[in-house]
Formats: C-alpha cells, structure tokens, sequence
C-alpha cells in the first residue's frame, strides 16, 4: 500500500471507530408497563436500573404503570415493548386473542390467601361453614380463589356468609371482627400481625395454581427481536438474583429513596415479607433451583387456564404452551 493511500485508510477507520463504538454500546430504549402504582414490592426491578443491570444487558428501561388489562392492550398493539401485569390477566387475554405471550415466569406462584385470626377457630375451608367471609369484588381473583376452596372441602358459597368489602377496608373488616376471614393476599398477614393479630393462613396456591407478576411482550417482538427480549429476561434475572442474594433491605433502600418514598415507615414489615414469602417461595421454587429464575412450569399454567375456563371466567382455555415461553429457550 502506497504511503498516501495507507495515511487515508488508517484516518478512515480512525473517523469510523466512535460511531462503531457508539453503535455497539448504545443501549435499547424500551418501556415496561407495571400492573398498578409504584410500591415496594417491585423493588427489585428498581434495584436492578439503580444498580446497572439493566445496563449491562443493553436496556436502558422506563417503568410506567397501568391496569393489567390495558397492560395487555399495549404490549399487544406495541405501544409499550414488555409488561408485568398478573397471570390470570395474560390468560383472559389470550383467551380473547391477544398475542401477548410471558417470557418470564417472575412470580412462581400467586399470593392470594385465606387469613383469619386464631381466635375465630378457622383452620380449614370446611371451618367457613356458616361464616361470614369477605373478598374485594364477585371479579377479582379473590373470589375465584374462594369458590374453588370451598369446591375442595365439600362446600359452596350458598354454605357462608358472602360480603364484598373494598380493597381499602376488607383488611380492617377482620380486625374489627365484622367478618371471620377474609380471601385476599398473603401480604396483609404481616401488617395483621404487626398490629398484634395472631393470624391463621391458607394459601390459595396450594389448590389452585396462578402467578402473581409475570414478564410479557408481543408475539411480534418475540419473533422479530429475540435478542432484545432474552436481554431483557436476563436483566430482570439478575436484577432479582441480586435481592435474593442477601440485598432485601439495599433494595428497599433504593425503592424508598427514588421510587416510593411515602412507604419508608413499612420498611420492617416489608423486609419481613420480602425474606419469608417472596424470597422463600414466591420468586423461586424448586423448578427454578434447577432451571434458573423465571423457568415456566407449563402444567401448572394449564391448571390455572382450565380452572378459570371451568369457573366462566374465560369462555376457552388456552393451550399453556402457545403463550408461555421458558426464558431458557429464547432466541434459541
């Protein structure tokens, strides 16, 4: 190569190494849709922008927050790329023919639960017999949750006592003793029993299969930017890996500094939800112990898509397996 020809070439790929740095390291713009407000318990989502997880995998990701069922409306239009709405609304939107598809399986497990004080004698659902029961309203999980505990000892609603108490007073009906139990989440046994309620607990998982926040996008982001999406689900891994390490209180932390301020006064009782539920069972479980955070457990999605076909909440239960994707075999 003649001298000036050789000065031209190295001050062509000298020009050019900026732009092809920038363009390597730039990072995917997306927006992730969450089911309801910004609260602690999506600490770990927080922790993992704070902490550069995200950034790492190439995301650089807005959280914004909506219904789970307009959640399900944009990922399928493609006004938002991801979601984090609950299970049983990604089923009813299949089962209307969305095309939104869940790429990762976040919550292993739903939080609904039968609490109870001790004092009322309530051990089992055959001890409702009679009882006055409450949940939030005749469409929420809740209720289905009931229906279906009732159906396992023998009973039906005609059996009990049915109010319907709204979302912000159905917690304080129990401790005022206007209901004997209450069908919500397994979340308000700790403030209960801060408050000094001694409190008997039935999960509604252990009959009925459901997830609580799970990651979704669109069929069509899915097959056309595979890599994106398995950047994102291994973000969001290593964003909840990370809490799970040992970083409860550091990720409180950072929710309450940036993200939910007003809640900082319930650090000791979410710390103690966050160590003894979604640490111990609800973000890991033993199919993830073997196959990694956000692992699909395709008979138990099957379960819960037939149980809220055979309750009319959807007119046809979806096939597991066309809208539940294993994280592990993405872009694969």
């Amino acid at each position: 190569m003649r001298p000036l020809v050789r000065k031209l070439a190295v001050g062509l790929a000298a020009l050019s190494l900026p732009a092809m740095a920038s363009s390597a390291f730039a990072a995917d713009k997306v927006t992730m849709q969450i089911d309801g407000a910004a609260v602690p318990f999506y600490a770990p989502l927080y922790a993992g922008v704070e902490q550069g997880f995200f950034a790492k995998n190439g995301i650089d990701v807005k959280f914004i927050y909506a219904s789970a069922s307009d959640i399900m409306t944009n990922v399928a239009a493609g006004n938002v790329d991801f979601g984090f709405p609950n299970g049983d609304a990604v089923i009813a939107a299949r089962a209307n023919g969305l095309p939104v598809v869940v790429v990762h399986t976040t919550y292993q497990r739903g939080i609904g639960a039968l609490l109870a004080k001790q004092s009322s004698g309530i051990k089992t659902y055959a001890d409702l017999k009679g009882k006055k029961v409450a949940v939030t309203s005749l469409g929420s999980p809740n209720y289905l949750q009931l229906q279906v505990g009732l159906k396992q000892v023998g009973l039906t609603l005609k059996d009990i006592d049915l109010k319907i108490i709204s979302t912000g007073a159905i917690v304080q009906s129990l401790q005022s003793g206007q209901v004997d139990a209450i069908v919500f989440s397994e979340l308000r046994k700790y403030a209960l029993e801060a408050a000094g309620d001694k409190v008997t607990m039935i999960l509604s998982n252990d009959f009925l299969p459901s997830f609580g926040n799970v990651v979704v996008t669109s069929e069509a982001k899915l097959k056309n930017d595979p890599g994106l999406v398995k950047r994102f689900v291994t973000a969001v891994s290593e964003s909840y890996q990370w809490v799970i390490d040992g970083h409860i209180a550091d990720a409180l932390n950072i929710s309450f500094e940036k993200y939910t301020p007003t809640w900082r006064d319930q650090k000791a009782i979410l710390e103690k939800a966050f160590k003894d539920t979604f640490v111990a069972s609800v973000w890991q479980s033993p199919l993830t112990k073997k196959e990694g955070l956000g692992a699909a457990d395709f008979a138990a999605w099957q379960k819960n898509a037939d149980i809220l076909a055979e309750y009319k909440v959807i007119d046809k239960a979806p096939k597991a397996t066309d809208f539940v994707v294993d994280p592990a075999s993405i872009g694969k």
